[in-house]
């Protein structure tokens, strides 16, 4: 859900009313790929899912091999009043009673030492990595309180250290961290959940991108397997409307922290 593609919800097989034939729901930002699409996938047997994208045609496809689901299709770098995002939340959250599981795994990675970073990268890490993020949980909060449901922000490594020309990824990580521990305790009373979840490098296309730009040959064994991502949010999710998992780090098995 980062691209200029115009605000639109797509239906695959879309409920009448919050969920179809009773499912619980689920709400996946970036879900066409990676991260967000495993997820998605893994949640398809049991939930009802709104699936977010990019791009129009990528959402179709998911939304189409699903037992159960609609897309949303929207630009995260758009939030501005009358905006992409906001409209095209404005045309799902009616039909929403109910939000048991909201996912906020889309993002996006800006590399570039402070002196060389233009600052649009700045702008556009933190409008895509938080305020997207708070926008969407904004919207979706009556439905998550109906549901005392689980809020999952897919955080990262650099949500806890910063790196050199992590700058401008790391600093909208930090801040994502913040406003999922300044949610947990505001929502606490209402019965929603906040998991912030921390994978270290991930064998995904985002991986690929920063490896390249490091310049190093890519290794996929490496790194974490999308699997054992999705098996840390399935601890949360599984956990139960009467426990909090607030925060789950979980690395690749030879990783060491910098300095050790």
């Amino acid at each position: 859900m980062t691209s200029s593609s115009p605000a639109s919800t797509t239906s695959g097989s879309s409920p009448s009313g919050s969920s179809s034939q009773g499912r619980p729901v689920a709400v996946v930002t970036g879900g066409t790929r990676g991260i967000g699409l495993a997820i998605a996938r893994d949640l398809a047997p049991t939930h009802h899912l709104v699936t977010g994208g990019r791009n129009a045609d990528s959402v179709a496809e998911v939304v189409d091999s699903l037992p159960s689901a609609q897309g949303l299709v929207a630009d995260l770098a758009d939030v501005a009043p009358g905006g992409s995002l906001l409209t095209a939340l404005d045309a799902l959250v009616p039909g929403l009673e109910r939000v048991d599981v909201l996912v906020h795994s889309a993002g996006v990675l800006r590399t570039g030492t402070v002196a060389d970073s233009p600052v649009q990268d700045w702008a556009d890490s933190m409008t895509v990595n938080l305020v997207a993020v708070a926008a969407i949980t904004r919207a979706l909060l009556p439905a998550l309180r109906a549901a005392h449901g689980l809020v999952i922000t897919v955080n990262s490594g650099s949500g806890f250290t910063a790196t050199p020309a992590s700058g401008a990824y790391s600093a909208s990580k930090f801040a994502l961290r913040a406003f999922s521990d300044a949610l947990r305790q505001e929502e606490r009373e209402h019965g929603v959940r906040v998991t912030s979840l921390h994978p270290g490098r991930v064998d995904t296309d985002m991986q690929r991108e920063l490896v390249e730009f490091e310049g190093a040959e890519y290794d996929a064994g490496a790194y974490l397997d999308v699997a054992s991502v999705v098996r840390a949010a399935r601890l949360a999710i599984d956990a139960g409307p009467d426990a909090s998992v607030d925060m789950v780090s979980v690395r690749p098995r030879g990783w060491r922290p910098a300095g050790a």
